[in-house]
């Protein structure tokens, strides 16, 4: 069959003549067609190839509704499937129900699978292990609970035993303690309480009170139980020394707002087998941690809300991965606010962006600076602008990640404040005394921006509000950002992309696909679009195809290992090599409330050889964190392959 003849340009005007007409015609008849006749002109121009050439574009990933879930934590596994995880998705209901959930999404074949969620890790921490697993530690305990809901006052108890004999103590939950103001409070839950060590120190010897904590609750409502300082409470059902040795102990007893508690429950994902593996508990209960992997491949967990809705101060603790157990880590007292934006770097050290979501002071553990994890030593990186803005912002370590720069990108004022900045900067952490430099300014002020390395080096950001949880700012009800744009190291400029169709801001995510594509998941905002009604959870997904998809043929990536050695040179085959420019192994991310301490772009050096490249792996464990890794080759136009799974061991 011959190929259809082009139409002539005489033809073409003539043809859009009468579509013009016919669009007038349907505007006087009928109103709605105009949009509907917009909506497909403009689907059209920003399907056009000069269009997705420049600026990408962005599709709906049609989800069953069996598989719609609150997403609130994603990664990308070495099998390229995407693990989503909503635990409870912020939902009070679907926790007091146990009704905890995750999905895994398969971009290859477009499919959904349940996986079992065995307790609520809604709000935990993740950081991938160098076996590929992803270790999720903490998550909920307990939802928050405000003000306007208590009823009766409640506090936390500590529950002491003076008596080095008889061992611990168990006391059901409802147990009864009675203040000095002669009102009782009951325990919300069972608790075991040690007993009393003896312990000698010089010549004297010395007993150490056993102790353990629990919310109690005031037998009567309202206000009238209510004790605002510290008091002792006595143990009913006690007889003899019990009652000396044994007691309660609270700084205070109020209808103040309860916070959300955390857990101490700690799992590994398997990728393989798609199931959660029970490790040992935490030291401390977490919600809102973050985990990052250290060189020697174990993680280290800092900050959070303990069990009773408590900022920790200052404790942190380490996963030792070959045992899967945690241990305190009490030489490395340093206090962040949650989930802080913490970057491994080349010479062990963790660089603290200042990029955090929410709880801590306003004070204390917000300075930008690089942890020394041999000594605890803390060197500062001064220079940021807006330094009280770094809330709900994010950062990424730039690519390659040789350079050791890393960026911030917006952010907003502590707590549920309206203020944000379209702030950028960069720190160059290779200088002696680094510092935060300028980096140009975002479109707009934006909080909860997805920040995504890119196989070509650039980064997109994407997704992000003005406002708190997407709400007010400067007049608008609501304050979703629907521009994305790429930034461009070489230039340190952001070029305009797509806009996006869907909002995103608070528990949202956006992850580098193995095929080069972004996908976008999540948003919690705070109000509908009215302003007046409570926020929807968003379970849409989208997906965003960059400009390199859109010029031309991709560079392959045939034979080679499946396992490389850091300080090693290992070929690859390919039908491209002429072309190729440069080669990136990526370390994919595991994100949440735009934390991912995990994505990295590692630069190798390429050597032509007969059918391929030779490509140097390089040697430092804080470059090159043992892990599975995406392969891109990126040509002369830069277009990335199709990434290609290699472990670094």
């Amino acid at each position: 069959m011959s190929p259809r003849p082009r139409p002539t340009a005489a033809r073409r005007l003539l043809s859009g003549f009468v579509t013009l007409v016919v669009l007038t015609v349907l505007a006087v008849v009928n109103r709605p067609m105009v949009v509907f006749g917009a909506e497909k002109l403009h689907e059209f121009q920003i399907s056009r190839l000069p269009y997705t050439q420049k600026h990408g574009y962005w599709s709906r990933l049609p989800v069953p509704a069996d598989f719609r879930v609150n997403a609130i934590h994603a990664a990308l596994l070495h099998t390229g499937k995407v693990l989503i995880i909503a635990g409870s998705g912020n939902n009070r209901e679907n926790f007091e129900a146990g009704t905890f959930r995750t999905v895994l999404y398969d971009p290859a074949h477009d499919k959904f699978t349940e996986v079992p969620t065995p307790t609520d890790v809604f709000c935990a921490g993740h950081t991938f292990l160098a076996n590929g697993n992803l270790l999720v530690a903490g998550g909920t305990k307990s939802y928050e609970v405000l003000e306007k809901d208590i009823a009766n006052a409640a506090g936390v108890m500590k529950i002491k035993n003076e008596s080095a004999v008889g061992g611990p103590r168990f006391f059901p939950k409802g147990t009864r303690l009675t203040g000095e103001n002669g009102f009782a409070y009951l325990t919300r839950a069972d608790v075991t309480v040690p007993a009393a060590v003896t312990m000698k120190h010089g010549d004297e010897v010395m007993t150490h009170a056993g102790e353990a904590e629990v919310w109690v609750d005031a037998e009567l409502a309202g206000d009238t139980a209510i004790v605002r300082g510290p008091a002792q409470y006595a143990l009913a059902g006690l007889t003899g020394d019990d009652r000396r040795n044994l007691y309660g102990l609270a700084d205070k007893i109020t209808r103040e707002k309860q916070e959300y508690g955390g857990d101490n429950t700690s799992y590994e994902f398997d990728p393989n087998t798609e199931r959660y593996i029970r490790t040992g508990n935490m030291v401390k209960p977490r919600w809102y941690p973050t985990l990052a992997e250290t060189p020697n491949g174990d993680v280290l967990a800092v900050s959070g809300l303990d069990g009773f809705g408590r900022m920790l101060p200052g404790n942190n603790e380490r996963y030792l991965a070959g045992q899967r157990r945690w241990v305190d880590a009490p030489e490395l007292k340093r206090v962040f606010p949650t989930y802080p934006g913490l970057h491994l770097m080349q010479d062990g050290r963790l660089f603290f962006s200042g990029s955090n979501s929410g709880y801590g002071s306003d004070t204390e553990g917000r300075t930008p600076g690089l942890w020394d994890l041999t000594d605890n030593r803390f060197q500062t990186v001064p220079g940021l602008s807006y330094p009280r803005m770094t809330e709900t912002s994010s950062s990424v370590l730039l690519a390659p990640a040789q350079d050791q720069k890393v960026m911030i990108f917006g952010g907003g004022e502590i707590g549920e404040s309206p203020v944000s900045t379209a702030r950028t900067a960069i720190a160059d952490l290779d200088e002696p005394k680094p510092t935060y430099r300028p980096g140009p300014d975002l479109p707009e002020p934006a909080r909860y921006l997805s920040t995504v390395l890119l196989p070509d080096d650039t980064v997109l950001t994407t997704g992000g509000s003005s406002g708190y949880r997407g709400g007010e700012y400067q007049g608008k009800t609501r304050s979703d950002l629907f521009n994305a744009q790429i930034y461009h190291p070489a230039s340190n400029s952001f070029a305009r992309a797509a806009d996006s169709t869907i909002g995103r801001n608070y528990h949202s995510e956006a992850i580098l696909l193995p095929d080069g594509r972004v996908i976008t998941m999540g948003s919690d905002p705070l109000y509908d679009p009215s302003g007046k009604n409570p926020g929807t959870f968003e379970q849409r997904i989208e997906v965003y195809s960059p400009p390199y998809l859109f010029k031309g043929d991709r560079p392959t990536v045939a034979e080679g290992p499946a396992a490389v050695q850091r300080g090693t040179t290992v070929t690859f085959t390919t039908a491209d090599a002429g072309r190729i420019r440069a080669a990136r192994l990526m370390r994919p991310s595991a994100v949440t409330h735009v934390t991912d301490v995990d994505q990295r772009s590692v630069a190798l050096d390429i050597t032509p050889v007969p059918g391929g490249l030779a490509l140097s792996v390089p040697k430092a464990k804080g470059l090159v964190p043992s892990g599975w890794y995406l392969l891109y080759l990126v040509d002369d136009k830069g277009v990335p392959s199709v990434g290609r799974w290699v472990q670094v061991l």
